[in-house]
């Protein structure tokens, strides 16, 4: 039996607006870190001024907004999606967020503090709802 292949990975390909191939956007392409085997839904804007790191295996839905700076709330800071975690369609994830290895969140939710591993959570605000249990 032949050796099973693993897929290969397509990097994104950005045009001079920062759209991908897929029509998702990202600001500050500088201070963005994309790990393998994820999937970002079209039309998710991340803006990276002050870093975003999508860990391995993440699910991003549709229409999400990622943001590392609120200037109407003149809040700033890292966003971090650990691996395995995944954010619904349309939801928004406030600056100096982390969503922690495993986690979910719920469609339409905002996301204006951390969340832990292997959680669920949703609504706006998102808040807990259960753990996860493998």
């Amino acid at each position: 039996m032949a050796p099973k292949k693993e897929p290969q990975r397509k990097d994104p390909e950005y045009n001079e607006m920062g759209m991908t191939q897929w029509f998702w956007r990202v600001s500050h392409r500088e201070h963005f870190k994309l790990g393998g085997n994820t999937e970002i839904g079209s039309f998710t804007m991340i803006d990276a001024l002050h870093g975003v790191t999508i860990e391995d295996d993440v699910k991003i839905g549709f229409g999400c907004s990622i943001l590392s700076n609120s200037t109407i709330d003149k809040k700033s800071g890292p966003v971090i999606l650990r691996k395995g975690c995944k954010l619904g369609a349309n939801s928004v994830v406030m600056p100096g967020i982390v969503i922690g290895e495993g986690a979910v969140v719920g469609c339409n939710s905002f996301v204006n503090r951390s969340i832990p591993p292997k959680e669920m959570w949703f609504g706006s605000p998102a808040r807990f709802y259960k753990k996860i249990v493998d």
